[in-house]
């Protein structure tokens, strides 16, 4: 592990901040991801999955231990984008899966102790008025989810990006319209919703932010909307664009930023706290922690060395992730009976929604699933973007 001292202009200072760098994990040689690796999740054994498993958009696989298949869609029109593991009232492990293309939130439930694979899955929550969702956080205690969306257009307009919520019974509510969101994260204490958003011009990002919320959890109600991040004000990085984000259990804010590859952290109060560097990922697209005790920071990317594979590195410290520790606790989620709805019938707030359909998961595929996609169709960050139109 290499320490540099890095001193940043901000606003006409200059700031010295820690800048820690990560090692490989998996590389262009032992990779089965695709180059649009993405959507990272860690389990309660504090494995971490992430999507583009076997350079296939339609799949998601683990990260961590042996490479294996955790989910693929029998839908062609599929695209997986991310996902976020929860423990319901019963203590029973599941996770939640968000198909950008086909507007909904899969659940995964009925999960083998010793293998770690679903038996079951099903729409969890949908509705077609969505922009395509493109990542997940959870506030565990009330088994609700919120989702960022995004359409990339050469000028920005807002409406580019919403955020939705889905309560544990499956009924989904907007929440807002945006400029164009992306990364996604929900504090410890579950009282604050950080989202990112951007601002195309000619075709490229021009503004690059994370707002704050004030956050009901149990109500799914945001206020308070505020400036948490603007990176014009942070070494001019405005034209980087912020992807995943992910706490750690004091509340610290992890920032990819897609095209430096480096994660930002900052503090609760917004302070710039050190930078993390990924050595082998050219576009940090995702992180989560993980590994034992969940102090290991996973970020996910297309490698550096070859770009039609996606790499993952590790940087271990003392600081432990926010989603692993909240799996440790177990799920606790008022009024349900498992702590989601029933997957035979989510319900929405608009009339666009549809009724829930069964799918395979795990390593379990059907006859209509799509082939592997070549590497000349595995977008990068603007490019995923694009694709999701």
């Amino acid at each position: 592990m290499k320490f540099l001292l890095t001193f940043l202009v901000l606003s006409g200072f200059t700031l010295a901040v820690d800048t820690m760098e990560g090692k490989a994990f998996l590389t262009a040689e032992n990779s089965s991801f695709g180059n649009t690796i993405e959507g990272t999740g860690v389990d309660s054994a504090g494995d971490v999955y992430a999507v583009d498993f076997g350079n296939d958009i339609t799949s998601a696989g683990r990260i961590t231990g042996e490479q294996a298949l955790l989910y693929k869609s029998d839908n062609a029109s599929s695209l997986v984008s991310s996902m976020r593991f929860f423990v319901n009232s019963e203590g029973k492990e599941e996770a939640f899966i968000t198909d950008a293309m086909v507007h909904r939130v899969v659940r995964l439930y009925d999960r083998d102790s010793t293998t770690g694979q679903f038996a079951s899955s099903a729409d969890f929550c949908k509705d077609d008025a969505m922009l395509e969702p493109n990542d997940i956080a959870i506030a565990p205690t009330y088994g609700r989810i919120f989702l960022s969306g995004m359409k990339w257009s050469t000028e920005s307009v807002s409406g580019d990006g919403d955020l939705w919520t889905c309560d544990s019974s499956g009924t989904a509510k907007l929440l807002g319209t945006f400029y164009r969101t992306n990364g996604i994260e929900v504090s410890p204490d579950e009282k604050t919703l950080y989202l990112s958003e951007a601002i195309n011009k000619d075709d490229e990002p021009v503004s690059n932010v994370v707002l704050a919320f004030d956050l009901d959890a149990e109500a799914g109600t945001i206020s308070n909307k505020r400036v948490f991040v603007d990176f014009a004000q942070l070494g001019n990085t405005a034209t980087t664009d912020v992807d995943g984000m992910r706490t750690d259990t004091e509340g610290n804010l992890y920032i990819t930023r897609n095209g430096l590859g480096q994660v930002a952290v900052f503090s609760p109060s917004g302070e710039l706290a050190m930078y993390i560097t990924s050595p082998s990922i050219k576009d940090v697209a995702n992180l989560e922690f993980g590994g034992e005790g969940g102090k290991d920071l996973y970020m996910v990317g297309m490698c550096s060395s070859d770009e039609t594979k996606g790499c993952v590195d590790v940087y271990s410290g003392s600081a432990v992730g926010n989603a692993f520790s909240k799996l440790q606790a177990g799920g606790s989620v008022p009024g349900t009976d498992n702590g989601v709805a029933s997957s035979e019938s989510p319900s929405s707030e608009s009339p666009s929604s549809t009724s829930s359909s069964s799918e395979s998961s795990s390593s379990t595929s059907s006859s209509s699933s799509p082939p592997v996609s070549s590497a000349a169709t595995r977008p990068t960050c603007k490019a995923r973007a694009k694709q999701q139109r």
